[in-house]
């Protein structure tokens, strides 16, 4: 499965349109994920365990995505757009939403 930013496949062109597609994950934030790189922070490291989380996160939304336009028939996701945004009580929780269009090449 081909999935690009780009509005479309160069040398492929879009056979049908076959609608949006979303891969969504919500992941909450862990207390002593939360110490331990605020810990890190001051020190001048990287956040590696939440780095981690996002990448997995990230991994996720993105595997949702291509399942959801397997089911639809398509053999690629063009125009995908990758958004992070902190939700929940006090900004507890991370959502990665990917988001595309889910088409036919021909």
């Amino acid at each position: 499965m081909i999935i690009t930013t780009t509005t479309l496949v160069e040398g492929r062109p879009v056979r049908e349109y076959l609608g949006v597609v979303v891969g969504e994950v919500i992941i909450g934030a862990n207390i002593f994920r939360d110490l331990f790189a605020g810990i890190r922070d001051i020190v001048g490291g990287r956040a590696g365990s939440y780095e981690n989380a996002m990448r997995d996160a990230r991994n996720q939304a993105m595997d949702e995505l291509e399942a959801e336009a397997r089911r639809l028939g398509a053999d690629a996701v063009v125009g995908v757009d990758l958004d992070y945004e902190v939700v929940g009580q006090g900004g507890s929780m991370l959502m990665v939403s990917v988001s595309g269009t889910a088409v036919k090449l021909g």
